[in-house]
């Protein structure tokens, strides 16, 4: 994960084409577009319609096939869908963050939840595959909601099955991303070791190297 802070008035670009999907499920690897919530290096990947289609397109919930598709709808709709994505993207975050902390969930993150279920579901079918059967979405699949149907998906199917206690918190500095945790024995601390694991590690040198210096005896 990397923050770019904003303090100079610079902001960064979206990197949603990019991201590390490191999350190990698309419902948080969906919620780490947005990093650093509630300090000075948050940074938003998801500011326009065309980074909403990257991150699907990047995440595997389109095939680059079906681009053109939804690069076809009408403004209104995409207008409409990217805001809808930014309301369930983060209550899905105040969400397994209560989870996390042991708190009660927040009623209204889990009524967008639903809310956006429903319409998922009543669009989703079973189809023949090479292997047996997968989902898939009836002719709505062109409509722009149709990017966040499977992250709706993917966040009920987490929120009910036996791996919902691995989702954790990643404390990198500016971090925040949310990750399923796969180790067998459930030890992973960060959301990447080589960004926020080494970050953290060279910070504690650099603290012990300064207290070093400060008491000498």
């Amino acid at each position: 994960m990397e923050a770019q802070s904003s303090n100079d008035g610079f902001e960064a670009p979206s990197r949603a084409a990019t991201l590390d999907l490191v999350a190990h499920a698309l419902c948080l690897n969906f919620t780490n577009t947005s990093s650093g919530r509630g300090t000075s290096l948050r940074q938003e990947h998801l500011r326009q319609w065309e980074n909403l289609l990257d991150w699907a397109e990047h995440a595997g919930v389109i095939h680059p096939g079906q681009r053109w598709i939804f690069e076809a709808s009408p403004l209104p709709a995409t207008r409409d869908a990217l805001a809808s994505a930014l309301e369930l993207r983060e209550a899905l975050y105040r969400l397994f963050r209560a989870i996390i902390a042991d708190e009660a969930p927040p009623a209204g993150s889990i009524a967008v939840l639903n809310r956006m279920l429903a319409e998922a579901m009543a669009a989703a079918e079973i189809v023949p595959a090479d292997a047996g059967y997968r989902w898939d979405w009836r002719e709505e699949e062109s409509r722009p909601m149709r990017l966040l149907w499977p992250v709706v998906r993917s966040a009920a199917e987490l929120l009910t099955g036996p791996e919902l206690a691995r989702v954790k918190f990643c404390p990198g500095e500016g971090c925040g991303w949310l990750f399923l945790d796969t180790t067998r024995n459930g030890t992973r601390r960060w959301c990447e070791m080589d960004v926020c694991g080494s970050r953290a590690k060279m910070r504690r040198y650099h603290q012990r190297r300064r207290a070093a210096a400060d008491n000498p005896f």
